[in-house]
């Protein structure tokens, strides 16, 4: 079952699941509780996090949970995790992204056909996750990796070099056309998904280090201490 738990996590990302309960700054989530992170109309409070990061540790070992050291970094991972996820979904507003409910539909019907029978909705119960939570959560992954797409996707060129290297260096044991060095159509489109894929990945790091400068991130500090410490 586990495995099944950190790919359906994997899916969403854990900050997701609380965004519905937490994510705007309006009147019950602002008194109900001490921020810990506001970007822009986007709050995170302590409550949300101290329960999110009860989700996050199942994916780590017990022992490793054991330790104080690898607990502080796990909470440092998170918040980094989550601060992005902010800023991300500050940018969907200011370019005017959003998620329609046919996307969901459809990214939730390709999910589930990725698990055994009944498994996917064990996984709900046994994390105490309902249907409508994880699919709002879905929607915010959605929107995230579509803020992505739409800000790293034009800058990124696949080249005939580039599918020809990826190939020769990734199915050695296939065999090209002689001089030509051809790759195969379907294998052509995989690898140009899988190079596209990581030249984002490549990219996502500094785009993501200039666009915190454009957004104004809270911290609270006492909470901070309590949280992570110093």
């Amino acid at each position: 079952m586990i495995k099944y738990f950190n790919r359906f996590m994997a899916l969403i990302g854990f900050l997701s699941i609380i965004y519905p309960l937490a994510g705007c700054a309006d009147s019950e989530s602002k008194y109900r509780d001490e921020y810990f992170i506001r970007v822009g109309d986007s709050v995170i409070t302590v409550l949300d996090f101290n329960r999110a990061f009860e989700i996050v540790k199942t994916s780590y070992s017990h022992g490793a949970m054991q330790q104080p050291d690898a607990v502080k970094e796990a909470r440092l991972r998170f918040v980094k995790q989550m601060t992005e996820e902010m800023i991300l979904r500050e940018r969907a507003r200011d370019i005017g992204i959003k998620i329609t409910d046919e996307e969901v539909k459809q990214a939730v019907e390709d999910i589930k056909q990725d698990y055994p029978e009944n498994v996917f909705d064990q996984i709900l119960l046994e994390y105490a996750v309902s249907y409508q939570l994880w699919e709002k959560g879905l929607e915010t992954r959605l929107l995230m990796e579509k803020v992505i797409a739409k800000e790293l996707g034009g800058q990124i060129v696949v080249t005939p070099d580039d599918v020809s290297k990826y190939y020769e260096a990734h199915h050695k044991n296939d065999e090209l056309i002689p001089d030509k060095k051809e790759v195969p159509k379907d294998i052509n489109e995989t690898i140009i998904r899988n190079l596209r894929r990581k030249k984002i990945e490549q990219a996502y790091k500094p785009w993501i280090k200039e666009l915190q400068k454009k957004y104004i991130i809270e911290i609270n500090k006492v909470q901070w201490k309590k949280i992570i410490g110093s």
